[in-house]
C-alpha cells in the first residue's frame, strides 16, 4: 500500500536502537526523510548509514531531551538537517533510575525524573516543533507510550504512570490542534523483542531447556508470562508499521487515539 508519505520529513527520538530503529526503518521505506536521534554519535551514525540505503535523506541529531537546552539543540539540528520536520515521533524515554522494583522502593525523585524523561521530554519537542507544522497546515505528532499505561505494573509504577500521562497529554494536544491540519496520536507497545530483552529471554531459554530456539522461547513467554492472545513477542517493525500508517495522509481522520500494539495482552473495550 502506498502511504503517500514520500517527501515528508520525520524526527524519531531514541532511534539508535530497538523500537526507534524499527520506526525509522518503516518511515524510510515509505520515502520519508528521517532524522536519527540519540546520545551516542557512533550508534546514531550506524543507523543513519543503514537508512541511507533506502535512498532517502537522513540526518542525525544528538542530545539529551531531559533538559530544555538539550531538547532545543535536538530540534534545531533536526530542522537544519532536513529543512523542517513534518512528523515528530516521541519515542525516547524510559526509567530514570534503576532502583529496586516495587512501589515502596521508588522515591519522589524517581517519579519526577522518570516523568521528565517521558512526558516532559515529549512536551519539550512538541512546543518546539509543532508551531511550524501548524503554520504549514499539516503535521503528525505520534507518542510512543506503553501497554503499562493502561495495565500498570506494581514493580515500576513511576514508569507506568509516566506513560499514562503521555496518553492523556496526547488527547489534550489533539484538541489544542483542532482544525490546524496537525494530528496527535499514541501507540502503546506491549512486549517487544529489543536488545534490552535479549538477556532475559536467554535466561528463560536456559531455564526451560529451549536452547537457541528463540521462537519457542517467545511462544512460552507470550503464553505463560505476558498472557497474550498472539503467540509471539512483538518486533520493532510491528510498531513501525502502525506509526507509518498514523503518520500518513490516510490517517487524516484519526486524532487523539491510543493504539495498543501489544499482542492482545491488555484487552479492553476502551
Amino acid at each position: 500500500m502506498d502511504l503517500r508519505l514520500s517527501g515528508k520529513r520525520a524526527l524519531v527520538t531514541g532511534s539508535t536502537s530497538g523500537i526507534g530503529v524499527g520506526i525509522a526503518q518503516a518511515l524510510a521505506a515509505e520515502g520519508v526523510a528521517v532524522v536519527v536521534h540519540g546520545r551516542d554519535a557512533a550508534r546514531a551514525g550506524k543507523v543513519a548509514a543503514d537508512l541511507r540505503g533506502s535512498g532517502v535523506r537522513v540526518g542525525v541529531a544528538l542530545g539529551d531531551l531531559a533538559s530544555d537546552e538539550g531538547a532545543a539543540a535536538v530540534a534545531k539540528a533536526a530542522t537544519k538537517a532536513l529543512g523542517g520536520i513534518d512528523i515528530l515521533v516521541n519515542n525516547a524515554g524510559g526509567q530514570a533510575q534503576q532502583s529496586a522494583a516495587g512501589f515502596d522502593n521508588k522515591t519522589p525523585d524517581d517519579w519526577l525524573a522518570t516523568y521528565n524523561n517521558n512526558a516532559v521530554a515529549a512536551l519539550r519537542l512538541i512546543h518546539l516543533l509543532s508551531p511550524a507544522m501548524k503554520e504549514r497546515g499539516w503535521g503528525r505528532i505520534i507518542q510512543i507510550a506503553s501497554a503499562a499505561a493502561s495495565a500498570p505494573s506494581e514493580t515500576v509504577p513511576q514508569y507506568s504512570a509516566s506513560k499514562a500521562a503521555i496518553v492523556n497529554l496526547t488527547v489534550s494536544l489533539s484538541k489544542a490542534l483542532t482544525l490546524t491540519g496537525v494530528t496527535a496520536n499514541t501507540v502503546s507497545p506491549g512486549m517487544i523483542a529489543t536488545p534490552a530483552l535479549d538477556g532475559w529471554l536467554d535466561g528463560i531459554a536456559q531455564a526451560q531447556g529451549f536452547g537457541a530456539d528463540r521462537a519457542r522461547t517467545e511462544a512460552y513467554v507470550a503464553e505463560n508470562l505476558v498472557q497474550q492472545t498472539v503467540g509471539r513477542i512483538g518486533q520493532p517493525h510491528d510498531i513501525g508499521a502502525m506509526v507509518a500508517f498514523l503518520a500518513s495522509p490516510l490517517a487524516d481522520f484519526i486524532n487523539g487515539a491510543n493504539f495498543r500494539v501489544d499482542g492482545g495482552c491488555s484487552p479492553s473495550v476502551n
